[in-house]
């Protein structure tokens, strides 16, 4: 593949073997339906399986200099305008046993549920529709990082083994990112970022506008809660230290409720499959304190509610300039369902969730080589964005089938590929039986 020739001075100072290896994982992302070193090994001609999982798992290649290089080739192709944005999101992938860095019981997106799994906080850079992951950070529950000699085994470099929330591993990203010169006008998240409010404050105090979800529960004040310490009411006792605000706070549900209908403003966001999504919006200057800060911040409530499902209501804050109309925040608002596009395509698409390895440097890699593949489906949508508007993943997947080499699927190799899933099916039964007959 031509494209991977562009990431080549990446590998090639490991060994050409490394090199290769990437070129057949990357295809193999690409191309097999099921997206495992074996599957990848049946279907890319000349990929061996013990050597992808070398270059997965042991190969020392600098996924932080790839996933640069993906950022910027992204960067080229949305960044820079009014519609470009950063998307922060979590994605969690089901996993079995203790070993797997990372894994723990927690609340795994995919199943909606709390569950054993590891969870991921990625970056995507958006352009309207067009989106693509340009950055992760694995999550470490405290579990983890109270662990050192867990953390060894799975190969955790030690200056990433302090606890670090998911907020936390956000606002690195986003740091990061615009230290690299990547063009969004805004950064968008979910709920979760938003209920932070030192997160927040962080991307208020670096510059950064934001448009962040927030809960139903959030509480707003309406006006200056002009936070003080009260006067002692007595001489004896100790005097408050603690800040107070003068005037009450609501949630933002039930102000809502309270609205009249004239308040309300119609929008169209986008052009959907079924025709233009249109939405009531209800925008307000609103007052956040959270009992830390000295003074609140005066920052912009927007509130959209399908008009199709009048129930369905979200809330999110903005930073953004006071003169910033009000179908610019619905569509600011909005952006944010990209980034979960972006994740449903990876692991549809390229095998996001698909890996088979346990430790640190494996999960990187394989996130890393996931995002190399998604800018490659990027670049393709682009480039036929005229003559097939709708080309997919499985369209892509077709055509590189038809136009690369694959192992020819004659009846001999058909046998000989049947042959090796037997041998290594065996060997595992006869491990587990070792194993049984070793505990008796």
């Amino acid at each position: 593949m031509d494209f991977c020739e562009r990431f080549g001075g990446h590998f090639r100072q490991r060994t050409r073997t490394v090199e290769t290896s990437v070129r057949h994982y990357v295809q193999g992302l690409l191309q097999a339906e099921t997206k495992n070193m074996e599957r990848m090994e049946e279907v890319i001609s000349e990929a061996d399986h013990q050597a992808l999982h070398h270059m997965l798992s042991e190969s020392a290649w600098s996924e932080r200099a790839v996933l640069d290089h993906v950022a910027q080739d992204a960067n080229r192709l949305l960044g820079g305008h009014a519609e470009s944005s950063l998307l922060i999101d979590e994605s969690g992938c089901p996993k079995q046993g203790t070993q797997s860095v990372g894994v723990a019981r927690q609340w795994c997106g995919q199943l909606g549920k709390v569950e054993n799994c590891q969870v991921g906080v990625f970056a995507a850079l958006s352009r309207g529709p067009d989106v693509t992951l340009i950055d992760e950070r694995l999550f470490l529950p405290e579990v983890w990082t109270r662990d050192p000699a867990r953390c060894q085994a799975a190969g955790i470099p030690v200056a990433q083994r302090s606890f670090q929330r998911k907020t936390d591993l956000a606002l690195v990203m986003i740091t990061h990112a615009r230290q690299q010169g990547i063009g969004f006008a805004w950064v968008g998240f979910d709920g979760f970022h938003g209920s932070d409010p030192a997160f927040l404050r962080a991307l208020d105090d670096q510059g950064e506008v934001f448009v962040g979800d927030v809960h139903k529960d959030q509480r707003i004040y309406l006006e200056d809660p002009q936070t003080i310490v009260p006067p002692a009411q007595t001489a004896h006792g100790r005097p408050p230290i603690r800040l107070q605000a003068q005037t009450p706070a609501v949630r933002v549900d039930r102000w809502t409720q309270q609205q009249p209908p004239t308040a309300w403003q119609s929008v169209t966001l986008r052009d959907g499959a079924k025709g233009p999504l249109r939405v009531d919006i209800l925008h307000r200057r609103v007052w956040l304190w959270d009992g830390e800060e000295a003074q609140a911040r005066r920052w912009r409530l927007i509130v959209r509610r399908e008009i199709d499902a009048p129930t369905a209501i979200k809330y999110s804050f903005s930073n953004a300039p006071a003169d910033t109309p009000v179908p610019r925040l619905a569509f600011m608002q909005g952006q944010r369902y990209w980034i979960e596009r972006a994740l449903q395509q990876g692991k549809q698409d390229v095998g996001l969730g698909d890996y088979q390895v346990w430790g640190w440097r494996g999960w990187h890699h394989h996130m890393t080589l996931v995002m190399m593949a998604m800018l490659f489906g990027l670049e393709e949508r682009r480039l036929h964005q005229q003559t097939r508007p709708l080309l997919s993943g499985t369209d892509i997947r077709a055509l590189l089938n038809h136009f690369l080499p694959r192992r020819d699927t004659t009846l001999e190799e058909v046998l000989r590929q049947m042959e090796v899933r037997h041998r290594k099916r065996q060997a595992a039964i006869n491990s587990a039986y070792r194993k049984q007959q070793l505990n008796e």
